[in-house]
């Protein structure tokens, strides 16, 4: 299986457990890689027989801004899901980034990474 993939994605959303981070909100960023076949697109370059990877990006981006979720987990799910719609798209590995997470101590990240695929 060929990836297509996208790292870095970045959108304000108001995710997560405490008050202050549904009211404040913060920056999240995504990563995603795309399982699919590009042979049908190579061969004939055509972008319609491939996944169109702005309109992914916008899509993630949507759903980031978008109706809050208590955990990163639950945003992984949603974004994978939304990702699985396009029809080339056999697989995807989702990255949600919490960088600037409510934690007492120093740290540089914390994700969440999830493996979807068709069933």
């Amino acid at each position: 299986m060929d990836r297509v993939t996208l790292r870095g994605l970045r959108a304000r959303g108001h995710h997560g457990v405490f008050p202050s981070e549904r009211e404040q909100g913060q920056t999240f960023v995504v990563d995603l890689v795309l399982g699919l076949d590009t042979r049908p697109a190579a061969a004939d370059d055509d972008l319609a027989k491939t996944v169109h990877y702005g309109i992914v990006a916008e899509e993630v981006a949507q759903l980031v801004q978008g109706e809050p979720v208590d955990l990163i987990e639950t945003l992984a799910e949603r974004i994978a899901r939304q990702c699985l719609k396009h029809e080339p798209v056999r697989e995807v590995e989702v990255t949600v980034h919490k960088p600037d997470a409510p934690i007492a101590v120093p740290f540089d990240d914390v994700t969440v990474t999830i493996t979807r695929s068709r069933v």
